[in-house]
């Protein structure tokens, strides 16, 4: 475990742990030399050589203020080692968590990395404060009291020697027991954690429908079986604490028979076996101390596995000699060359909803996953983009539609190198986005996706994260033009209001034009939107598109629509399908093929003319269909 903390930390770190663990160690090392050095002191009372007991008491004294001393010491370097173990594994963890790909960031994800970068780091920096000083006594204190019995007599000391094995291996059976049904209880205590939130977020839902006894179902077959998770485990830990301690208790009665066999000999020297009967309870307390650490320490255990894993999970793969993006102001052509994707998940959703994507393998692989395309048989069933081939022009706009699932959002998410592609290229500026550094990749491009989050900061601080050398001026002028001016308005603190976490001060519509500003201040020569406009009342969608419409030429938008009207001026429009591109061509262009576009068209229509008829009226619901 100690060396496991050692690979998380960073080298400075490492370099105050190891000096803390030699710190502890001297003092368990001490402690023990104090417990011995009690032997032959109680030896020359009881013979009446209170001279000699005097020359003991005094080494003994010193000893134990040596101990005193290093006990303070170790204490204190335990609470500034834990204070700082927390802090290196947070900026471990942070700095490698701008290394992974933004796919790898799903919901799930982010809920399990809350708790090891929480409780996780806490839990493996409070093993230096509070779990290592007895862990090194239980081990330290018990040698050096055999090697000092031995000194006095050896067959003492090899009967102590020898209950070492067993006491040893009844702790590895006990623990390995213990390990299965804590790792069990781990689970259905995420499970329980996960449905109390889930209940409180779907209370809307749940009373709106009528399913309350639905979620509170859930939620009480999680907590019942999380209950039923402790149970077992107390089933099992009571018992191994005293089967191991019945093991420590045998071991002391062992050597107490062998000390009393001793005593019964002709010559035997009464003193000196009775003060070692007196080691013997200092032996067996710091051992028998760890079925209580057990718990903690398996906690531990576990906590420091998932940092490992999160340390472990492989980056996303840079450049060795990054190429320089194309000089100079302006728009960027974006190439898909026979571009094929598959999420490895195969539960992982495409198209408008968030992936999931498998797990990273925990050590990388030989060949970066960016350039090594999986073989036939290792594909997955389902694939995300398949041979997609297309160019959007430098200060062009071209629109991306489909129906859900067809790979939309999947595309542009490429483009941004959430993932990387299975086959084929994508390219900004000529360059493959692989190519790029992360700095200039990021530099490329603005994008507003569906899921817009906000920090818990004002308005003018989220719009100016975009740009955060821009002036207030340049703020106010992309919020204008994202109409987020009408929301200041409105707000008692004005652009100072503070939203929230997350944006929960604002609508979904007011999060949206937040993002959209963001991007406009940023003024990056490629603009990726994804349903930008999806959650606005007509008169903002009106506004918004004007404001979008207006960096034609200046930037090259790729857009992804759902309300086609709001895309028919795009200068190319993309159908997809499946993962295929089955149309390309302009909004007159698409509708006189009369094939997917036309539907897509035709049935967005007529949702749009449809209207209720009053009741009893003999009236139905009527569409108009627009071209």
């Amino acid at each position: 475990m100690i060396r496991g903390i050692l690979r998380v930390v960073d080298p400075a770190t490492r370099v105050r742990l190891r000096r803390h663990i030699a710190l502890v160690a001297s003092y368990a090392v001490l402690q023990g030399v104090s417990f011995v050095l009690v032997l032959p002191l109680l030896r020359d009372l009881l013979d009446g050589d209170t001279g000699g007991a005097w020359w003991w008491l005094l080494g003994y004294a010193a000893a134990a203020a040596v101990t005193l001393v290093l006990r303070y010491l170790q204490a204190m370097s335990g609470f500034r080692i834990g204070i700082a173990t927390i802090n290196a594994l947070h900026h471990r963890l942070g700095d490698h968590l701008m290394t992974l790909p933004v796919g790898w960031f799903t919901a799930q994800r982010t809920g399990r990395l809350g708790r090891v970068v929480g409780q996780g780091t806490k839990d493996v920096s409070g093993i230096l404060a509070h779990l290592l000083d007895p862990l090194l006594a239980a081990t330290a204190v018990p040698a050096v009291v055999i090697v000092g019995v031995s000194l006095f007599d050896w067959r003492v000391g090899i009967a102590l020697a020898l209950t070492v094995p067993a006491m040893y291996a009844a702790h590895r059976l006990t623990s390995r027991r213990l390990d299965e049904v804590t790792e069990a209880g781990e689970r259905t205590a995420a499970e329980a954690n996960n449905r109390v939130i889930e209940f409180a977020r779907a209370q809307p839902v749940l009373r709106s429908s009528g399913s309350a006894g639905l979620g509170r179902r859930l939620l009480d077959d999680a907590l019942l079986a999380q209950d039923a998770a402790v149970r077992r485990r107390n089933q099992v830990e009571i018992p191994n604490r005293v089967a191991f301690s019945t093991v420590v208790q045998l071991g002391v009665g062992l050597v107490l028979a062998v000390v009393t066999v001793l005593l019964l000999r002709p010559g035997a020297d009464a003193a000196e076996l009775i003060t070692i009967v007196v080691l013997v309870a200092r032996f067996a307390e710091p051992v028998a101390a760890l079925s209580g650490l057990a718990s903690a320490s398996r906690m531990t255990r576990e906590q420091l596995r998932r940092v490992e894993e999160l340390l472990a999970t492989a980056p996303l793969p840079q450049p060795v000699q990054p190429v320089a993006p194309s000089p100079g102001p302006g728009a960027v052509a974006v190439e898909f060359d026979a571009v094929s994707f598959a999420y490895p998940d195969p539960a992982g959703s495409d198209g408008d909803q968030t992936p999931a994507p498998a797990v990273p393998p925990a050590v990388p692989p030989a060949v970066p996953p960016a350039t090594a395309p999986a073989a036939a048989g290792d594909r997955p069933d389902r694939s995300g983009l398949d041979g997609i081939t297309l160019r959007c022009a430098p200060g062009t706009t071209t629109a991306v539609v489909g129906l859900s699932g067809s790979g939309k959002t999947t595309l542009l998410r490429l483009v941004a190198r959430f993932f990387d592609v299975d086959a084929g290229r994508v390219r900004i500026g000529g360059v493959d986005v692989r190519d790029l550094a992360a700095s200039d990749l990021a530099a490329s491009f603005s994008m507003v996706m569906q899921d817009v989050y906000l920090f818990d900061g004002t308005i003018r601080e989220n719009i100016r994260i975009g740009r955060p050398d821009a002036d207030d001026a340049a703020v106010t002028d992309a919020a204008v033009r994202a109409r987020v001016d009408e929301i200041v308005e409105r707000l008692p603190d004005g652009w100072d209001t503070r939203v929230g976490e997350g944006g929960a001060a604002l609508s979904g519509g007011e999060r949206q034009r937040v993002s959209l500003a963001r991007a406009l201040l940023k003024d990056a020569p490629l603009l990726l939107l994804d349903e930008a406009t999806s959650a606005l009342d007509p008169a903002n969608e009106d506004a918004i598109g004007r404001a979008i419409a207006a960096l034609s030429g200046r930037a090259t938008l790729i857009v992804v629509a759902h309300r086609l009207h709001t895309i028919a001026a795009a200068d190319t429009i993309v159908v997809l399908s499946g993962g295929h591109v089955v149309e390309t061509g302009s909004h007159d262009e698409l509708l006189a093929l009369g094939g997917h576009y036309t539907r897509l068209w035709d049935s967005r229509a007529s949702s749009q003319g449809w209207r209720l008829a009053p009741a009893g009226a003999g009236g139905e619901l009527l569409s108009a269909p627009r071209r």
